[in-house]
């Protein structure tokens, strides 16, 4: 809208461990919001069945990476079951310029790195399952790791979720569609924030005037 007040844009985190359902909810999220985008991560991991380099990753090699670390080009960085994943920080920093905001599905490493770099920016939203069991079952369901790897999962995700506190919000994701309405509501009232809306002081002032 032409006549919308201009405010800076956020930062959404979405963490959780693997399987418990923030990639669904993320997508689903881009394909019902037109100004939110999401942050492609580069990784050093091999892609999977049906992932689109440069759109679900950007696939670059250990040298590359370190390379990336080096020249401060990665906002936040981590190494997750011997791979490494990053966020490049220029085409983060020109949406949130322009207004446009930016989804993040990363685990609680590279948001604690994000907090340290732009508290201000960022809103963290913790995913956890209805149960444990649960979590397994849909790790097994979606058929893209060894039963090794769904074991491995499985033994890091307590200690992904005791990081839960460190988060600004938690949804526990018993359905699909119920949780990805709350993470909407959590991003309307995070857009309304004072502090984001960058033109507020001059809205105010002209209506103060008159106008």
């Amino acid at each position: 809208m032409s006549d919308a007040i201009p405010r800076r844009g956020l930062m959404l985190v979405l963490s959780s461990p693997s399987g418990a359902g923030k990639t669904s909810i993320s997508r689903a999220l881009l394909d019902q919001d037109d100004n939110l985008a999401m942050s492609v991560s580069v990784t050093t991991r091999p892609k999977r069945p049906g992932e689109v380099a440069g759109r679900d990753y950007h696939f670059i090699d250990g040298e590359s990476f370190g390379l990336m670390i080096n020249r401060g080009e990665l906002l936040e960085h981590a190494k997750v079951f011997g791979n490494y994943y990053g966020t490049p920080r220029a085409p983060v920093e020109d949406s949130l310029r322009s207004g446009r905001d930016v989804l993040f599905d990363i685990d609680w490493q590279g948001t604690q790195q994000i907090r340290e770099a732009a508290r201000a920016d960022l809103v963290a939203v913790f995913i956890l399952p209805p149960s444990t069991r649960e979590l397994e079952k849909r790790l097994k369901s979606r058929a893209q790791d060894s039963a090794r790897v769904v074991a491995e999962r499985m033994a890091k995700a307590a200690d992904e979720m005791s990081h839960w506190p460190e988060y600004d919000y938690v949804v526990v994701n018993r359905d699909l569609e119920t949780s990805v309405a709350q993470v909407r509501s959590i991003l309307a009232a995070e857009r309304l924030r004072r502090d984001r809306q960058i033109g507020l002081g001059e809205f105010v002032k002209a209506l103060r005037e008159g106008q």
